[in-house]
């Protein structure tokens, strides 16, 4: 069984220490989030994650959804109706949502928390509001005020749930192979005809209406993305209640999140409408994909929390062998295994990993709202360039790291993390699809370095290690200059070597993509690692040597002598090209 405790600690003290969050208040629509309200959300996150939905955790994995074919419903895990009711009841889902359409208005930062804590204590049950939010945004952004007003209210208040229908048997990234059409009809409306798969909560009985966002192309459309329209798609229709022909046809049997409808979908000239401009669906949805991809990023960082808090107990309370500096515990027949250095290997690469992703993330997700709310148009682009360049990184680098720690921690428990007992073996499966889904992380890499590395003339990569020169120069002083400072020159490095290697031949680049970002990923670390060491610092030397701040500093020194070496090998991998990747033919590959 899994036990959590929300890192509040460390919450507040990113929140009260390390970004400017002070500020949220003098931004306009953020006039309400003061600290002591954020504060004060965040302890009331930690009850919901604790209390309400960490014990629908294990009962979700094991019952599963139940599919009916006669009626074409979904059956969800017992308790997750009545916990998401209570979700809904405490006004969870439009915690971040527009203020005209019923939400709060509240900081996105805020909604990464609450995701951290959701996805920390039951990943599936998370999935079913989590794309209503990235529904929301698209539709907010792109549709036009009719279709708002009938839509947006109830997804706001999470009365009804939005699902993103991209992926089809026959294609997955490469949505321009789409099949599923749009014919339009005398009274305005599109029927809609096609399969799609994969649809996380496209059918689940915890709604009254499930509204899908669809792609599709209308007659004549080029065959290509750039052909394809977005369309909303209710199972029932608003006002008049008809049901839609959108219908589940069966559910996926997979690996894990097991409590989380993933569904076959069918649509049988459903009604539908379609968002903004005909041929410009591939531009909204990625309005939603660029959301869900950094909300993925979150369910990386909250399984890991998890797992290191398991993980950390066990190694705490089990008894085995003695220390190799002589016993620790005489009075019992053996140390707790916390005393090995090999157990202190892998709790620390949780522990120091985790403390940075969550670091990393709110950092962005604090950049994302000044993007949107900050009223000076230089420092909205300077947020805008940085959440641009790190959502790919946010969302590949926390779920590769975020699995890698759910096996450092079941490696921790040894046979007893193979069990289900201690629910880490769980925490692996469910963790697995994360490094695939909303485009496969590899595909990220891609992204960065063939999209976003020559956005706007290069800007955002200069301007992210502009960031980094600066902090160098206002705190020459700091413990970690020097390494900061190494992995800036590992980074100048690796983008000066794709610029003039991969811009020649494209499978450099693509050779390269996944170091890369890696790398980046690193960067930031780095540079959050020594701010925070630094705050650290400075409260100890004004006398507040307390135990959590003597541990950032010792996990900062951890760090930078262990995490941070592998920069130098990410730069010869980088270096290497495409090389011995690509020497095999095809039939030696055999």
């Amino acid at each position: 069984m899994l036990r959590y405790q929300a890192p509040v600690k460390d919450i507040h003290f990113l929140l009260n220490e390390v970004l400017p969050v002070k500020n949220y208040a003098n931004l306009p629509g953020f006039e309400e989030a003061t600290l002591d309200t954020l504060l004060a959300v965040v302890e009331e996150a930690s009850k919901l994650a604790s209390e309400v939905i960490l014990p629908t955790n294990a009962v979700g994995d094991q019952e599963g959804c139940q599919y009916d074919p006669a009626s074409h419903g979904v059956t969800t895990p017992t308790g997750f109706r009545a916990a998401y009711r209570a979700y809904v009841e405490g006004g969870w889902p439009g915690m971040s949502a527009p203020v005209e359409y019923g939400g709060q208005g509240l900081p996105h930062l805020l909604k990464f928390i609450v995701d951290e804590m959701v996805c920390s204590t039951n990943l599936s049950f998370g999935m079913y509001p989590g794309l209503s939010h990235g529904a929301v945004a698209a539709l907010y952004h792109h549709a036009d005020e009719a279709l708002k007003a009938r839509f947006l209210p109830k997804l706001v208040s999470g009365e009804w749930t939005g699902t993103m229908c991209l992926t089809e048997p026959q294609c997955g990234t490469d949505l321009r192979l789409i099949r599923t059409r749009a014919e339009p009809q005398a009274d305005g409306t599109y029927a809609i005809t096609g399969t799609k798969i994969w649809i996380t909560g496209g059918e689940h009985d915890l709604t009254e209406n499930i509204v899908h966002l669809v792609l599709a192309k209308l007659p004549g459309a080029p065959e290509s993305t750039k052909g394809i329209s977005m369309f909303i798609v209710p199972k029932f229709v608003p006002e008049t209640g008809e049901r839609n022909p959108a219908f589940c046809g069966g559910l996926e049997h997979k690996m894990g999140i097991k409590g989380s409808a993933t569904c076959v979908m069918n649509f049988e000239g459903a009604k539908g409408w379609l968002v903004g401009e005909a041929n410009e669906g591939m531009r909204y949805m990625f309005t939603m994909m660029n959301g869900a991809r950094l909300m993925v990023g979150m369910q990386g960082l909250g399984l890991a929390e998890t797992a290191y808090q398991i993980s950390l107990a066990f190694a705490q309370e089990r008894l085995q062998s003695r220390s190799l500096r002589g016993p620790q515990s005489p009075d019992k027949p053996a140390d707790p295994i916390l005393v090995h250095p090999d157990v202190r290997r892998m709790l620390l690469r949780q522990k120091v990993f985790n403390e940075g992703n969550r670091a990393l993330a709110y950092w962005v997700a604090f950049h994302l709202d000044n993007a949107h709310a900050n009223p000076d148009p230089a420092e909205r682009e300077a947020s805008d360039d940085l959440v641009q360049l790190m959502t790919p990184v946010v969302k590949a680098f926390l779920t590769d790291e975020g699995y890698a720690n759910a096996n450092w921690a079941q490696q921790v428990l040894g046979g007893s993390g193979f069990t289900v007992d201690w629910g880490i073996e769980q925490l692996v499966r469910d963790g697995r699809i994360a490094r695939i889904y909303e485009g496969t992380n590899g595909i990220q890499a891609m992204d960065l370095v063939g999209r976003k590395l020559s956005l706007h003339g290069g800007r955002l990569i200069r301007r992210y290690m502009g960031l980094l020169r600066d902090t160098l120069t206002r705190h020459p002083e700091q413990t970690y200059a020097a390494s900061l400072k190494g992995v800036l020159d590992n980074l100048q490095t690796a983008t000066g070597w794709l610029a003039s290697h991969g811009m020649k031949d494209s499978e450099n680049a693509g050779a390269a993509a996944s170091p890369y970002l890696r790398l980046v990923a690193l960067s930031a670390l780095a540079y959050l690692w020594a701010e925070m060491d630094r705050i650290a610092a400075e409260r100890i030397a004004a006398g507040e040597a307390t135990p959590f701040y003597t541990s950032k500093r010792k996990s900062a020194a951890y760090f930078f002598e262990r995490g941070l070496q592998e920069a130098s090998m990410l730069l010869a991998d980088i270096e290497s090209g495409k090389g011995t990747l690509m020497a095999h033919e095809e039939a030696e590959l055999a």
